[in-house]
């Protein structure tokens, strides 16, 4: 290999910038390297066996692994191993014209910029030349470690394992007419609920199949074996048909070893030239045949079995990732990268068949550069109950509105684990009905209704959340207790849609069956530290937990969550009919708020009650009778939205690329929580109340969850934890004396 410096040759092109060597012409690059495969009016190769699209996509591969090494080699950082595994067949899918591909893998990034790179996407975000590609990889404002929504062309984000299948037949569910590739590692196979998820997807929507796990299966995970390393090809594919896969298209380099490397995973780098370009060959005939018969309404699953670290630094776990040693100086780094130099013509080549495929940069062509067009849904008819009227339940309320919004919006869809009618939701299910290949009336069962039931929180959130980032309105419907299982994926979504350079529908919850309601059901459905979590996101900026205290407010809170955009909003309210404390109006004065004004009585002293939730105002309504009996004047101030009670500087809101900077101001905050005393009481996680708590200068207290107990009614277990009429009315007196 012959190293060079970019200003060393007059016809280096400027992207190459920053490669620090190159290799001489590769075996009948004259003839087969130098024209690109894909003509210029084209987007992919014409034939996946042409020796030249052959040819080309090997210099692909190779190209995307020089990039992938030199990148990470840059911060001696990083991870190359798993992706360098896979080249052939992330390069046979660019050449053959499919850029929409997402990866469940975080630590294919790299891999990833490189191609994004390769195709000019990277223009987008000033990014022009090999060197920029280095100075901008884990640096604020550049290239993260692990994939995100900030980057041109890239689909999805990406770092937790067992989250890729999800955007990936969400994009399919939208868009019928194109394949959605996604990798998929082996070491992350046995992440809970990939297999069971695209399952299900299938059962619900057999006929929606042009989504393709890409098994990359190179033996190791992180840092050791992965734990279907010793399953033989036989085994490997009789897993897949085992779990529903119609069409298992495996190819594995063992087969095309001429190097007689030991053991059941092999480098194809270190094959003959001639054994290279067969193996690759017999890649980009079957990605062909499997992405074709992905699109054709079958299952399909492609399998490349190749050694982690395939062509770059090391081998096995040990490629997996860089540490401080493995700098660009490091002899065994200079060595991987001037084994995968190619010369410059070879570059221009690789650059321009990765600029024509698809139509053009992934930036310009893949579906999340476009804002899905949306139905209008006018009005929603919100129907008002009479303050002091007949209790009534709030989840029902909510539900008939979603249910119009589905009639209006057929992409739109709810997910819940089977359990809408036990939520008090089952007009749901009654206006949409729920995607079963049985149709049945009784159950509201129907192949193409709108409701997805999985009995998995994690499809559950994972598909609605994933319809919310590719530009499509969603509902996940949830226990409280039970929606801790599909949370990462929905953190994940939040997170990415912070950082998106265009509008989508936020992604709305509604969870249901409060710990308060779930005594009876012993300690297992009494799980209220979610809402800890939620109160620890708040401070993201996109992330709005609200409460409706009634079956009016709720109403008004979908209302106001349908029609934002970017953001995370977590409804939370009970099964159970209740008394209605709101008007409409005051709910959406709550919602700019963060709070509202329920009761008041003057006094010499004055308690104020800052209360979250719906049930948890009955003891404290019973505290202030007793209050005001004594001569001590009562607020009850019902907080709705508790993110707008932060000071603007507690919350990251302006770096939210649909940027909400609504807070409630000093003066508003000291006219709804002023007095004597505060004392905040809710029926879930005490740090909802942080803002509240942070911003009162008053005597204060708060009343809040401590744990679960089997009771036999709401109230007994209220008093199990301390929320009671009478502790709320002992504390209120203590402060304020």
């Amino acid at each position: 290999m012959t190293a060079i410096t970019p200003k060393a040759s007059a016809a280096l092109p400027d992207f190459c910038e920053g490669i620090q060597y190159f290799g001489e012409a590769l075996p009948d690059f004259a003839t087969y390297g130098a024209t690109p495969a894909i003509d210029s009016d084209k987007v992919a190769i014409a034939s996946p066996t042409d020796t030249a699209a052959v040819y080309q996509t090997l210099l692909a591969a190779d190209a995307l692994r020089y990039l992938t090494l030199q990148v990470t080699g840059s911060k001696a950082s990083g991870h190359p191993g798993g992706f360098a595994s896979q080249a052939e067949a992330y390069a046979a899918l660019v050449m053959l014209g499919y850029k929409n591909i997402i990866t469940e893998v975080g630590h294919h990034a790299p891999g990833f910029y490189s191609a994004m790179f390769l195709d000019r996407s990277l223009e987008d975000m000033g990014i022009f030349t090999v060197q920029q590609l280095r100075d901008r990889f884990r640096e604020k404002h550049g290239l993260l470690g692990h994939l995100s929504g900030y980057i041109p062309g890239i689909l999805a984000p990406a770092g937790p394992l067992g989250q890729g299948q999800h955007f990936a037949m969400s994009a399919a569910l939208l868009h019928r007419d194109k394949l959605f590739p996604f990798t998929l590692g082996d070491g992350g196979l046995g992440e809970p609920y990939i297999m069971s998820s695209m399952a299900h997807f299938n059962t619900a929507y057999p006929s929606v199949t042009n989504f393709l796990p890409v098994l990359v299966w190179n033996g190791y995970s992180q840092e050791h074996h992965s734990m279907v390393s010793l399953k033989t090809n036989k085994q490997m594919q009789a897993y897949w048909q085992g779990n529903g896969f119609e069409e298992v298209i495996l190819v594995d380099a063992k087969e095309f070893d001429d190097q007689n490397q030991p053991g059941d995973y092999v480098d194809s780098t270190a094959f003959s030239f001639e054994q290279r370009l067969a193996f690759t060959q017999a890649v980009l005939v079957a990605v062909d045949k499997a992405a074709r018969s992905a699109l054709s309404g079958k299952l399909t699953v492609f399998i490349i079995k190749q050694l982690k670290g395939a062509g770059v630094h090391a081998r096995g776990a040990k490629s997996h990732n860089l540490y401080p040693k493995d700098t660009l100086d490091a002899p065994h780094i200079v060595s991987a990268l001037q084994g995968r130099a190619l010369s410059q013509e070879a570059w221009q080549t690789v650059r321009t068949n990765a600029e024509r495929a698809g139509g053009g940069p992934a930036a310009k062509t893949v579906v999340t550069e476009f804002e899905l067009p949306l139905p209008d849904l006018g009005e929603l008819p919100l129907e008002e109950y009479a303050v002091g009227g007949e209790p009534k339940v709030s989840t029902t309320a909510m539900g008939r509105l979603v249910g119009i919004v589905g009639q209006k919006d057929k992409n739109f869809l709810v997910t819940n684990a089977d359990g809408n009618e036990a939520s008090g939701i089952g007009n749901i299910n009654q206006a949409l009905k729920i995607i079963h290949p049985t149709t049945d009336d009784l159950y509201n069962q129907a192949p193409n209704g709108q409701v997805y039931e999985p009995l998995s929180e994690d499809a559950c959130a994972g598909l609605a959340v994933g319809l919310s980032l590719m530009g499509a309105r969603s509902l996940w419907c949830s226990y409280e207790s039970f929606a801790i299982n599909g949370l990462p994926i929905w953190q994940t979504v939040t997170q990415a849609m912070a950082e998106l350079r265009r509008q989508t529908p936020s992604t709305i919850t509604l969870f249901t069956a409060g710990a308060l309601e779930q005594g009876r059901n012993g300690w297992t459905h009494q799980r209220p530290e979610i809402e800890a979590y939620f109160a620890s996101m708040m401070r993201n900026g996109n992330v709005f937990p609200v409460f409706p205290p009634d079956a009016n407010s709720i109403q008004a809170c979908y209302d106001w969550a349908l029609k934002t955009r970017n953001k995370g909003i977590v409804i939370t309210a009970s099964k159970s009919p209740l008394p209605i404390r709101t008007t409409l109006k005051q709910t959406q004065q709550g919602l700019e708020d963060g709070a509202i004004l329920l009761h008041e009585i003057a006094g010499d002293k004055q308690v104020v009650f800052a209360v979250i939730g719906d049930m948890t105002l009955t003891p404290v309504f019973e505290a202030a009778a007793f209050l005001e009996n004594e001569g001590i004047g009562v607020k009850i101030v019902s907080i709705i939205n508790p993110r707008r009670l932060y000071r603007p500087n507690d919350v990251a809101w302006e770096t939210c690329s649909e940027a909400d900077g609504g807070f409630i101001d000093d003066a508003k905050f000291a006219e709804l929580f002023g007095g004597d005393a505060l004392i905040g009481v809710t029926g879930g996680a005490a740090a909802m109340l942080e803002p509240i708590m942070l911003r009162s200068n008053s005597k204060r207290d708060t009343f809040a969850w401590k744990r679960g107990e089997t009771t036999a009614s709401a109230g007994e277990l209220m008093a199990f934890n301390g929320l009671t009429a009478e502790a709320l009315t002992k504390r209120a007196i203590e402060l304020v004396h």
